[in-house]
């Protein structure tokens, strides 16, 4: 006797984390995980956001798909065109999602944009919805993810990318509020780097003297210790000599005055534990702008 449909198909169903039913958005996701066919995945996608079926899901996989396909532009497209379809708590990962595509696509001044609009949603309790904490996903697995660690990720992530744009001291800026916010071994690697970029030299040795002691979160990982201690090494034929004058590109630092002050402000609140509910999420209209500026 031939088995059921069922059970011939309840493997791939378990074994991939698979919706059950027979929707486009569920064929999509077999043809993506089982069959291993990304263009006709692509096209199924499309088809179950056409069709309204699980149009957050779809929309953020045919994005994915696409990236991994070498289409990342067009990806982008897509995404802008059809998250007005996504439910209003789709929103904040698909700008996740569009973070991660426009550096893919080296959109840079696209990707520090959006960072600074997360930042801005943050600081207005949009993010979390009032709430200190919120549930996050990566690689199927759920985590908690509070305030001040959701900010640090965002700063280091602009950090990197006002390092992409050679602006090391805009970079410095951020990746130091960072720092103060949610350390960790990565991101001081960067700003000692951001450091040596500006021939800050004895701040960057004082970084990253901390990474190889072992003095950060993240420490614990080779790849960090091993970059530092690569950083050190390449510092040494300048004797670890004092800062000197650098020069910044033509463009300044392109960080505002405004930003700055808002991210001053924002980690003040987050300091601060007089009040059950986070002082960051309180209406203080005359701030409300400083950050998405």
């Amino acid at each position: 006797m031939n088995p059921r449909r069922g059970e011939m198909d309840e493997p791939h169903h378990v074994a991939y984390k698979l919706p059950s039913g027979d929707s486009p958005y569920v064929r999509a996701k077999h043809v993506q995980m089982v069959e291993k066919d990304p263009e006709m995945a692509i096209a199924l996608f499309w088809e179950a956001i056409n069709a309204g079926d699980r149009v957050d899901s779809a929309l953020k996989d045919l994005a994915v798909v696409m990236k991994q396909q070498d289409r990342a532009e067009e990806a982008i497209e897509a995404v802008k065109t059809c998250r007005d379809r996504c439910s209003r708590h789709a929103q904040e990962s698909l700008d996740n999602v569009l973070i991660d595509l426009y550096k893919k696509c080296g959109r840079l001044e696209e990707q520090i944009e959006l960072l600074k609009q997360k930042l801005g949603m943050i600081y207005q309790g949009e993010a979390f919805r009032g709430k200190p904490t919120k549930t996050a996903r990566s690689h199927g697995r759920k985590f908690r993810v509070t305030v001040k660690q959701e900010t640090s990720r965002i700063l280091g992530n602009l950090g990197w990318a006002y390092m992409q744009q050679t602006n090391y001291e805009a970079a410095e800026i951020v990746y130091r509020k960072a720092q103060l916010m949610e350390p960790d071994a990565n991101k001081a690697c960067n700003l000692a780097l951001c450091f040596i970029k500006q021939r800050k030299y004895e701040e960057a040795q004082h970084v990253l003297l901390d990474v190889v002691r072992g003095n950060l979160p993240g420490c614990e990982h080779p790849r960090s210790r091993s970059r530092a201690e690569e950083l050190l090494s390449d510092m040494e034929p300048r004797g670890g000599g004092g800062s000197e004058p650098f020069s910044l590109p033509s463009f300044g630092i392109s960080l505002e005055d405004a930003f700055v002050e808002g991210l001053d402000k924002m980690m003040s609140h987050l300091a601060s534990n007089r009040s059950k509910r986070l002082p960051i999420f309180e209406e203080i209209s005359p701030l409300r702008d400083q950050l998405a500026c």
